[in-house]
């Protein structure tokens, strides 16, 4: 499993976690909304933690800069 997320990419999942976290635990939003939101800020929590996203595979991105670096690299040559 390679990486691929960035530094910036998983400070913008980690944020959108935490502000996911309080909308739901201060009661902004509740039921079955504050349960997706719950999930949603569960794995933004875990990929950012591990630095693979599994969505990112099929579309072939790479927000990790080392990987697009690589990359570049052995296009030129």
């Amino acid at each position: 499993m390679k990486k691929n997320m960035g530094t910036v990419d998983k400070l913008i999942r980690i944020t959108v976690a935490i502000l996911l976290a309080v909308l739901v635990f201060t009661g902004v939003v509740g039921g079955i909304a504050a349960f997706v939101l719950g999930i949603i800020a569960t794995v933004f929590v875990l990929t950012s933690a591990i630095s693979f996203c599994p969505l990112y595979v099929p579309f072939g991105i790479s927000t990790c800069g080392v990987l697009k670096n690589t990359e570049e690299e052995e296009n030129k040559e």
